[in-house]
C-alpha cells in the first residue's frame, strides 16, 4: 500500500513482501527474470507502485508486471515503464515468456479484451519453435475454492481457444487466488503462486483466509521445454492474521 504502515487482514504488506524477496534472493539471488503478476498495490496507488519498484530493485534482472484487481492498470503500466518493467514478452533461454492483462476497470473478475487475444496468438505465432510460458493474473480454470470461480476469467473459452491452437505452451501462470497450485490441463502445465501477504484457504465455499507464511514461486525452463517449479514460504516471518475478516 502507498501508506508504509499498511496492513491486510492484520498483515503489514510492506513487512511481508520484504520477508519473501530476502527469501527469493538467498535460494536466487541472479534470475533471469522476474514476473509479478498482480496484485501489486492493494490502493492503486503512485507510492505503492514505486514501494514495489524499491524492493523489487534487490534483484539485478528484467522484470515484467501485470495489473490484477486492485491495479490501476494505467497507472501501474506508466510507473512500471519508469523502471522498465512494462515488457510483455520475453525471450528467455530458449523460451517464450508471455505476459497479458486481465484485468476489468472497476471489476474483480478478469476478462481479455479482443487486442490481448490477438497479442497472444500474435506472439505465439512469431516463434513457433520456442517452448512457451503463458502468465495473467485471473485464474482460466475453475478451482476448488468455490467463491473465487465467479471472479476468476470471465472468457476463459476464447483464451483455450487461442492457447490450443499452439503446442509449444507448455505453461500457464497466474496470481489472484493466493495459493499454489500445480496441476495439468493436457499437456499443459497449470500454476498458481502464493501471495507475498495474507493465503487464501484452498477448498473453501466462501472466502477465509489460512495461517501459511508468504512465498513466491520459482521456475527453472529447460531447453528441451520442459519445466521444474516449487513453491517457498517465508516461513520465519512473524504476523497476526484477523481469522475473523469476510472479505478484503
Amino acid at each position: 500500500m502507498g501508506h508504509g504502515g499498511g496492513a491486510l487482514l492484520g498483515v503489514r504488506t510492506r513487512d511481508s513482501l520484504a520477508a519473501v524477496i530476502q527469501l527469493a534472493r538467498a535460494r536466487q539471488p541472479q534470475p533471469d527474470l522476474l514476473l509479478a503478476t498482480g496484485d501489486i498495490a492493494q490502493d492503486a496507488s503512485e507510492a505503492a507502485y514505486h514501494e514495489f519498484a524499491r524492493q523489487a530493485a534487490a534483484f539485478d534482472c528484467p522484470q515484467s508486471w501485470i495489473a490484477g484487481n486492485h491495479d490501476d492498470s494505467q497507472v501501474l503500466n506508466r510507473i512500471a515503464a519508469q523502471y522498465q518493467a512494462g515488457g510483455r514478452q520475453f525471450l528467455v533461454g530458449s523460451w517464450q515468456v508471455i505476459m497479458l492483462d486481465s484485468s476489468v476497470r472497476g471489476q474483480v473478475y478478469g476478462q481479455l479484451g479482443e487486442a490481448e487475444l490477438r497479442f497472444l496468438a500474435e506472439a505465439l505465432t512469431a516463434f513457433p519453435d520456442r517452448p512457451a510460458l503463458v502468465s495473467l493474473h485471473h485464474h482460466p480454470v475453475r478451482i476448488d475454492t468455490e467463491w473465487m470461480n465467479a471472479i476468476g476469467l470471465h472468457n476463459r473459452d476464447q483464451f483455450w481457444e487461442v492457447i490450443d491452437r499452439f503446442p509449444q505452451v507448455k505453461a500457464v501462470l497466474w496470481g489472484h487466488i493466493h495459493q499454489d497450485l500445480d496441476l495439468y490441463r493436457g499437456d499443459v502445465r497449470l500454476l498458481a503462486t502464493p501471495s507475498t501477504c495474507i493465503q487464501f484457504e484452498a477448498g473453501s465455499e466462501d472466502f477465509a483466509v489460512e495461517r501459511l507464511a508468504p512465498g513466491f514461486r520459482w521456475l527453472d525452463l529447460h531447453s528441451n521445454g520442459t519445466l521444474d517449479t516449487g513453491v517457498v514460504r517465508a516461513t520465519d516471518f512473524q504476523y497476526e492474521l484477523d481469522m475473523n475478516s469476510n472479505g478484503y
